[in-house]
């Protein structure tokens, strides 16, 4: 499927084209789904992949698992105790008293198309767009939800049309409605395309600037 995507987005956007020239065959970022998959995506906002992922560990270890029940048996103050900001410990309580009380029923996101799928996450506090965005895309494995505020795909699609600015998030979410049904696999181009970039992997296309 990636494949006929690829191939797809290509022919619908130059930019695409220079993207999957360029970036060699990837697999689909999969993650685990349901109230811990949100949890640890919450977790990793804003600190690096090292340090999320030393609190995520001591965070397991302390619950034994990772279930609403078991965040709510511990307080705030318990929780910053294996890593989290105060902000963090709040939203990770109010995700589980959501889950548990059923205003968002984390296991059954599935049945919503993607625009209520959505809604339903950026009702719970501490949620955004982009978090439940790039959710559906990362845990649901959904093909077509793009993550349009993504600073990375920003600057990955502004290196591919040899511009000198970024499109803004909302230039981005009006171009990506080109690349529908697979905006979730231009998403995993473009952030594989930027990875390579970076890491010298992939050369610039001329006369662009390095990524920022």
């Amino acid at each position: 499927m990636i494949t006929a995507a690829r191939a797809a987005l290509a022919a619908a956007d130059p930019a695409l084209a220079v993207a999957d020239a360029a970036t060699p065959p990837f697999a689909w970022r999969l993650r685990p789904k349901g109230f811990s998959g949100l949890v640890k995506l919450v977790v990793e906002q804003q600190i690096s992949v090292a340090s999320a992922a030393a609190t995520w560990k001591r965070f397991e270890d302390g619950l034994g698992e990772v279930t609403p029940q078991a965040v709510l048996a511990h307080d705030v103050d318990a929780l910053k105790a294996f890593g989290f900001s105060a902000p963090k410990a709040r939203y990770a309580h109010a995700i589980a008293e959501a889950h548990i009380g059923g205003q968002v029923n984390l296991e059954a996101l599935g049945d919503l198309d993607d625009e209520a799928a959505i809604a339903a996450l950026v009702s719970l506090k501490g949620i955004g767009r982009w978090t439940a965005e790039t959710y559906l895309l990362m845990n649901e494995s959904r093909i077509d939800v793009f993550p349009g505020g993504d600073v990375a795909l920003q600057e990955a699609l502004r290196i591919a049309d040899g511009a000198a600015i970024r499109p803004t998030e909302k230039e981005l979410y009006a171009r990506a409605e080109a690349w529908r049904p697979y905006r979730g696999v231009a998403t995993h181009l473009l952030w594989a395309y930027y990875v390579g970039l970076k890491a010298g992997e992939i050369p610039l296309p001329v006369h662009t600037a390095a990524p920022s």
